[in-house]
């Protein structure tokens, strides 16, 4: 196999803004919707969307609450979330090496 193999990369990864909400989540243990669409700069509408995809896949974990009477909901990276960035920016770092060198 080749090192130039882009066929290894997670598609589902490959998404600017889902990339963007795994590395919100991976710096912490949980975030808010709010949160995350403040700090991924997109539409509420857009976020869920994103959201939905990472969740149906098993990239995230989903927990609802209400705080003062209002629905919450957080979002936390699965084991399995963690483990699939990871291997998607191993994939990154070895289609870069060798122009590095």
């Amino acid at each position: 196999m080749s090192r130039y193999d882009h066929t290894r990369l997670d598609d589902l990864l490959s998404s600017r803004l889902r990339l963007a909400i795994m590395a919100v989540l991976a710096t912490l243990e949980r975030a808010g919707f709010t949160y995350l669409r403040e700090h991924v700069k997109t539409t509420d509408g857009n976020l869920a969307t994103h959201l939905r995809k990472l969740e149906e896949a098993g990239y995230l974990r989903v927990a609802k609450r209400f705080e003062a009477r209002k629905p919450v909901t957080d979002y936390a990276l699965t084991a399995r979330g963690r483990r699939a960035r990871g291997e998607h920016l191993d994939q990154i770092e070895q289609l870069l090496a060798p122009a590095r060198r």
